[in-house]
């Protein structure tokens, strides 16, 4: 790898955020990016963002909200993911389809959406009984490690985090277009980051080890709010406008 890498994950089909977050990315110089999955489910702009993604040149992989929209039928969905896949062309789906679910890249960078063994477990957060997720512990974490890379990449939980474990990092870079969210597995739960902002991270390495930044990106969410409202969300609308949904 050349320079430095931007990563984003968890879009989630707010489009509006994704631009800014391309934006912000083009203004710093950098030309390449990877994209960690969940790219369309949500109540917002699904056809949109895979426009955007199909014509851009973003190496991706698929997370679990894209393997369940072209595995199951919209009977069998949950309401994200028939709310994205009411929007969907054909060719949106044959997009997802061919995305890989990890990928190693050279230089030692390894992608995922969850896990490297799965896409809808937590790695670097573990939920509690009450309500919430918190660090997972160092132990679990370095079980789910595997192969020669020195650098994991991950999304899945929202949360931009990284953590390190001898020599590997592990790199979360939280979500491009939805900041909060619930859930009910393992225990009903919600992960919440507390900011309205996009996120996305890049990362470089260096001399001494893998240098990293998170960086959280200022855009206007009316349009992605008035979606969700008219999808009947009020979870979505309070987690675009204050990254909660308590």
């Amino acid at each position: 790898m050349q320079g430095t890498l931007a990563v984003i994950s968890d879009i989630h089909g707010n489009v509006d955020a994704l631009r800014a977050v391309l934006e912000d990315i083009q203004t710093q110089g950098i030309h390449r990016i990877v994209n960690l999955g969940d790219h369309l489910s949500g109540p917002l702009a699904a056809a949109e963002t895979a426009d955007v993604l199909m014509d851009g040149d973003c190496i991706c992989i698929r997370g679990n909200h894209d393997r369940q929209l072209v595995e199951l039928e919209p009977g069998e969905m949950g309401i994200s993911d028939r709310a994205a896949h009411a929007q969907l062309r054909p060719a949106h789906l044959e997009w997802l389809r061919g995305l890989p679910p990890v990928l190693t890249l050279q230089d030692g960078i390894f992608l995922c959406h969850g896990t490297p063994r799965s896409d809808t477990t937590y790695w670097l957060e573990t939920v509690l009984p009450v309500g919430h997720a918190v660090l997972q512990n160092e132990a679990s974490i370095a079980a789910e490690l595997q192969g020669s890379a020195s650098l994991f990449l991950c999304g899945h939980t929202h949360i931009p985090r990284r953590v390190d474990i001898g020599t590997c990092s592990i790199l979360n870079p939280g979500s491009v277009g939805c900041p909060a969210y619930d859930d009910q597995t393992p225990f009903a739960h919600v992960m919440e980051t507390g900011t309205c902002t996009a996120s996305y991270a890049t990362v470089r390495r260096t001399a001494a080890g893998w240098a990293t930044s998170h960086h959280q990106v200022p855009y206007d969410p009316a349009r992605m709010i008035r979606m969700a409202e008219a999808g009947g969300r009020p979870d979505w609308v309070q987690a675009l406008l204050r990254g909660r949904v308590r």
